[in-house]
């Protein structure tokens, strides 16, 4: 709050003196305490994110969701539109696959800067949702006001409430996950997909599309994943040592199948921000459809392959990339049987717990291989070279 910006008046209207407190910069605010860098601290802080944000919105006494004044009736929303930037946008992708798994609903993702320039068809029985980490993202902002035109149903993800995209939505869910200064989003990565998971479930018990034991089930997982993900990050030591390799390649891929797709986006889109190596995310199924001629010896590929229905598959399309000389880091979660391939490069486990949930914990040593790359070679961690923290303009 900067003193010129606020005045103070009496019941009468008079102006009176009044000591303001002003702040200031995020960076006195927010201090780092024993963290190197404000990012590391922020990775660190994710168990508390999560438990902010399922704190906020699931009753544990009644073993539901509380999502206040929402202004539709389920019946009235037959179809999602979620829009997004960068990461956000990989925030979207990740919902999309949650609300085909759990819900009839209809479901598309657009990037905001695409969204505006398109000839879109309007439908007053969709609900066009928006995340922002800023809430003052420029594009996002833009596609939010050509809906509010159209007279469409708005609603937006965002960290800060007083910001203009939730200020001219006309519902908010906050994601609670406090002050972020690096520029690289993690902690409000992990918030925006847990408030669209918990959007997801509550109108999937809304519509009927699931049922009360299937629900309670879900949010009971849910309860226990900060404890995981609190126990996920202790797998720094193994992450520094395999960040050299990606130091000294000149490319790598990130390569997922259904729920991991976009995390595999976003771990490789971190890696580009923080240490300004080139990195691709794609479904592991595309790889023989043209990426596969990338593949050189040497070259580092992160495979994300949690046991889930996708496992065999995209096992199958890791064989494939080891035969052409890559240096494979398969990240799965634990489990008693053993991974069936040969010359993997390294292998991360993260903890266990159902497939909707284990994207959260697949983000976490993607976060930690870009950060300790980026270390190593010195770079400015929470400032990246020509990036923003909110992009307020096209």
């Amino acid at each position: 709050i900067k003193k010129d910006h606020v005045e103070f008046f009496n019941d009468e209207g008079t102006k009176i003196n009044k000591k303001v407190l002003e702040l200031s910069s995020d960076e006195e605010k927010y201090d780092k305490g024993d963290y190197k860098h404000f990012m590391a601290k922020e990775i660190e802080e994710q168990p508390t994110t999560l438990k902010n944000g399922i704190k906020e919105y699931v009753d544990n006494t009644n073993n539901d969701i509380n999502i206040y004044n929402f202004p539709w009736k389920a019946n009235e929303i037959s179809s999602i539109i979620l829009i997004g930037c960068g990461t956000a946008y990989h925030s979207c992708l990740m919902a999309k696959y949650w609300f085909e798994q759990l819900t009839t609903l209809d479901v598309s993702v657009d990037i905001a800067s695409e969204f505006r320039y398109r000839k879109n068809r309007f439908k007053k029985e969709t609900l066009y949702v928006f995340v922002s980490q800023s809430g003052e993202t420029a594009d996002t902002y833009a596609a939010l006001d050509l809906c509010k035109k159209n007279g469409m149903k708005t609603c937006s993800v965002v960290n800060v409430i007083e910001s203009s995209i939730a200020r001219d939505s006309e519902f908010v869910l906050p994601i609670h996950c406090g002050t972020e200064i690096g520029v690289a989003s993690t902690k409000a990565f992990l918030g925006q997909i847990l408030i669209l998971y918990i959007l997801c479930l509550k109108l999937g018990l809304l519509r009927k599309d699931l049922k009360k034991d299937v629900f309670g089930q879900k949010l009971k997982d849910l309860r226990e994943l900060p404890k995981l993900v609190e126990q996920t990050l202790l797998i720094d030591n193994k992450i520094q040592t395999i960040s050299n390799t990606f130091n000294e390649a000149k490319g790598s891929m990130f390569l997922g199948r259904g729920f991991s797709y976009p995390i595999a986006l976003e771990g490789a889109l971190k890696l580009k921000e923080l240490s300004y190596i080139h990195a691709e995310g794609y479904p592991a199924g595309e790889m023989k459809h043209g990426p596969l001629a990338l593949i050189e010896e040497g070259m580092p590929v992160v495979v994300l392959a949690p046991r889930d229905n996708y496992y065999k598959k995209t096992i199958s399309n890791m064989q494939e990339v080891i035969a052409r000389g890559a240096k494979v880091l398969l990240i799965t979660n634990k489990s008693k049987d053993e991974v069936v391939s040969e010359n993997i490069w390294e292998t991360l486990e993260v903890e266990s717990t159902n497939a909707d949930l284990l994207p959260f914990l697949l983000t976490i040593p993607l976060q930690k291989l870009a950060y300790y790359s980026a270390l190593k070679k010195g770079f400015d961690i929470d400032k990246p070279r020509n990036l923003a923290k909110s992009v307020t303009v096209e």
